[in-house]
């Protein structure tokens, strides 16, 4: 059974429009990128596990049910910084943890510079954000970090995702959950994704494009 979600909305549909438009300004694409996120999230946590709690409502008591895990957003720098804000309205004590990448431009493979785990303290889950997951060679190298620190639970939440990095995590991580918001059919000879988006990290941030 898979566990790729192409998660379906209409809102979805009108906000990916924003963020592949080549002509949408920085500040709409962020807020289209913040937007699909929460979309998203909402989503990504449906099943997580929760436990009863009494409340006092100014009426009377009140059983209600509260998350009983602890949740970890870890963005992969830098794009994934444009992705935290919003998950972060659903889950405020959430923890964030970043893990650094770069995309080596010779070889389209992902690189790591900045990793400040602790020894201790993994989250029971870890929800990992990336705007794009294009090769599926930097989602592969985080997955792998997070399971090295001991997260028991760990899904994937990216805009754009194209079919040949969903493969490749559904063949190397069988367990892992994925949310996106659309899945592309191909990569160019850049690694890109087509139609894709571009590169999000300098759409989000404004600097110039890379290819």
């Amino acid at each position: 059974m898979s566990l790729v979600h192409r998660v379906e909305h209409p809102l979805i549909e009108h906000h990916l429009c924003a963020i592949r438009d080549k002509t949408t300004r920085p500040g709409e694409f962020r807020s289209a990128v913040q937007r699909l996120s929460m979309i998203l999230g909402v989503y990504a946590t449906q099943d997580l596990p929760t436990k009863p709690r009494l409340v006092a409502t100014p009426i009377c008591d009140a059983t209600g049910k509260e998350i009983s895990v602890h949740v970890g957003i870890v963005p992969i720098l830098r794009a994934g910084l444009g992705m935290v804000d919003p998950i972060l309205e659903l889950l405020p004590e959430a923890a964030v943890w970043h893990l650094g990448l770069y995309r080596n431009e010779e070889t389209a493979e992902p690189v790591g510079y900045y990793d400040k785990l602790p020894l201790e303290n993994a989250p029971n889950v870890a929800l990992v954000v990336d705007p794009m997951l294009a090769t599926g060679g930097s989602i592969d190298l985080v997955i792998r970090r997070l399971q090295q620190w001991g997260v028991n639970e760990i899904r994937v939440m990216s805009l754009i995702a194209s079919q040949p990095g969903i493969d490749r995590v559904e063949r190397d991580f069988p367990d892992v959950k994925v949310y996106v918001a659309a899945i592309d059919p191909e990569l160019n000879d850049q690694s890109y994704i087509v139609p894709g988006l571009g590169d999000a990290g300098d759409r989000i941030f404004d600097t110039p494009q890379h290819g």
